[in-house]
This record gives C-alpha cells, sequence and structure tokens, in this order.
C-alpha cells in the first residue's frame, strides 16, 4: 500500500474544477493499525475498552469515566466482616469447635484436645447412633459444682463467630451406648450389654478400667431407652459422670435427642493428634443393628470462611 500512486487530473477536467482542491486517495500508512472494522481509523496510538470505543466514551459515543480499581486495604475490611459472617454461618449451621476439659473420654480424647462438631445433618433429620461421640447441652444440671469459665471479651467474641472453642456454653461429650428402644444393661464389671448382646470395648474404654463400675450409685444397671433420646457413657469409666450417674434426674440419667448438638468427627487440635472418631466395629454385630457411620473431611470455621471469600473477591474485580 505504501508506493500507490496519485493520479492528477489535467485538460478540461483540471479547467472544470478550477478553484476546487483536487481529491486524492491517501494510502495506509504502513505501520497504522486499524481496528476490526476495517474503518481506516489508526489505533495505534488509543486506547479501547471493553466496549471497543475510545477511553472516556462509553458504547453510544457519550463521555464515560473509567471506574478506577479501589485499593486492596479499602477492601480488606469488607473481605474481612465477609470472612466473618460466613464463619458464624459455618458454626451456626455446619461445624463448630469444642475444647475438651476433663478426661472423662480418655484415651479416645485427652483433656485439651479440641474436637469439630458436625451440626449439619441434624438439620436434615438425622439423629444419633450407637458408638457415636456426641456433644450435647447438660440435660439437667449435670455439670453442678464444675468450675466455669471466665473468658475476656475477646475470647467470647470469637468463641461466638466459631473461631475459637466454646467456652461459656454447658456441653458435655460422651459416647452413644443406646437409642431409643434400646436396652443397656451392666453387672458386675461387665461385659456392658445392649439388648442382650455383649459390647468388646476393649477398642476405646480406658486401659484399665472395667466396662462397668461396682457401686451402688449407678455403676451396675439395667434401662430401657425411651424413644426420643439416648444413653451415653464416657470412654473412662471410672472417671465420668454420664448417664449412670445422673439417673436421678427429671430423664432418669437419659439425654433428649433435641439437646444433642451434634457428632464429634475429627479431632482437629494439637497436630500430634489428628485423626478421625469412627463408630467402633462391635456395635456393628447382629443384633444391634447398628449402622456405622462414616466420616468425612471437616472444615474449620475460619479455613472455610477464607475459602468462601476467594470467589466473592474474584467477583468483585471482575465488575470493576
Amino acid at each position: 500500500m505504501g508506493d500507490v500512486a496519485v493520479g492528477a487530473r489535467s485538460g478540461h477536467d483540471g479547467e472544470e474544477h478550477r478553484g476546487r482542491p483536487a481529491e486524492s486517495t491517501v494510502p495506509a500508512a504502513d505501520s497504522a493499525v486499524t481496528s476490526g472494522n476495517d474503518s481506516g481509523a489508526a489505533e495505534g496510538d488509543r486506547v479501547t475498552d471493553e466496549y471497543g470505543t475510545t477511553e472516556g466514551e462509553g458504547p453510544g459515543g457519550t463521555a464515560r469515566t473509567p471506574k478506577k480499581q479501589r485499593s486492596f486495604w479499602k477492601e480488606l475490611p469488607i473481605l474481612i466482616g465477609i470472612a466473618l459472617v460466613l464463619a458464624l454461618l459455618i458454626k451456626t449451621f455446619l461445624v463448630q469447635a469444642f475444647s475438651i476439659p476433663s478426661d472423662s473420654m480418655q484415651n479416645t480424647l485427652q483433656q485439651g484436645d479440641r474436637v469439630l462438631v458436625d451440626k449439619l445433618t441434624p438439620w436434615f433429620g438425622s439423629e444419633p447412633e450407637r458408638g457415636e461421640v456426641v456433644v450435647f447441652h447438660d440435660p439437667d444440671n449435670w455439670l453442678a459444682g464444675e468450675p466455669t469459665a471466665d473468658p475476656n471479651a475477646l475470647q467470647t467474641f470469637l468463641s461466638w463467630i466459631g473461631l475459637m472453642p466454646s467456652a461459656e456454653e454447658k456441653d458435655l461429650i460422651k459416647r452413644v451406648i443406646g437409642v431409643g428402644g434400646d436396652t443397656v444393661e451392666c453387672k458386675a464389671t461387665g461385659p456392658l450389654t445392649v439388648n442382650g448382646k455383649a459390647l468388646d470395648e476393649r477398642s476405646y474404654v480406658y486401659a484399665g478400667n472395667t466396662p462397668c463400675s461396682v457401686d451402688d450409685q449407678g455403676g451396675q444397671f439395667k434401662v430401657k431407652v425411651p424413644k426420643g433420646y439416648v444413653w451415653v457413657m464416657g470412654d473412662h469409666r471410672q472417671n465420668s459422670r454420664d448417664s449412670r450417674y445422673n439417673q436421678a434426674d427429671k430423664h432418669h440419667g437419659m439425654v433428649p435427642v433435641k439437646d444433642v448438638v451434634g457428632r464429634a468427627i475429627v479431632v482437629a487440635w494439637p497436630v500430634n493428634r489428628w485423626d478421625n472418631l469412627p463408630v467402633p466395629d462391635t456395635f456393628d454385630q447382629p443384633g444391634l443393628s447398628a449402622q456405622p457411620a462414616s466420616v468425612g473431611p471437616a472444615v474449620a470455621p475460619q479455613a472455610a470462611a477464607l475459602l468462601g471469600v476467594v470467589p466473592v473477591v474474584l467477583w468483585r474485580r471482575r465488575k470493576q
């Protein structure tokens, strides 16, 4: 294109158009960059926006002021707020962390362990099953005489949104032995039986403990669990104030299913004790009708909240 010639008008044509500038065809420069519609307009020195228009113009040619991307530091408080809301929702409806304050569940759980409790499945009608480790609200003053925590304001706030284990709620953690309709019995030193079937508890009962406690305060018992209730016992049998020793309360030692917060599924802290909490095989023997519940991976509220923020950040930046 750079060598296209321009023809001059002569003779009669030149006179007829005298006084008017001669028309000519100007070749496009070799270095010019044309737009996709071949309009002939050079674009090498102009910026086009996402609409294909010159900066400062809208799609219809009207003046348009480009958006200035918001500073990350200005967005940070918004992202933190979103993360806190997500953490609160996760703690309320999905997973909550709890701290183990005593030795009543040794050696399955040690004092100071942090467990993650599944709070989602109860919303869909799931009820506790035999062998599960569950957290439940104090049914009828089981924790009388126990020291109460006195968290500071920051600890209270972090507990409220689920970034720290619950410190104020009066909750307990035990293993479900019997569910509605079961007959649970323990005589002498054991074994413990459910519906006449002896349980092999060697995999989870504290070493040196017997399945039953030989005493007259509740260590020897035979109970029928009503519908809508569960019978719970600690794995450290000789160091657990569980259903056996609360038979004088208004529920006769039973725990209402409505008071069960959820199933403890994972030991999340300390790191060297990371483990899941499966249902022992003894609860799957014929005659008990136990269905061993599978344990899926759990996500801490703070981790899930951070994951939830990622798509929000990408969406906001794309909008800008």
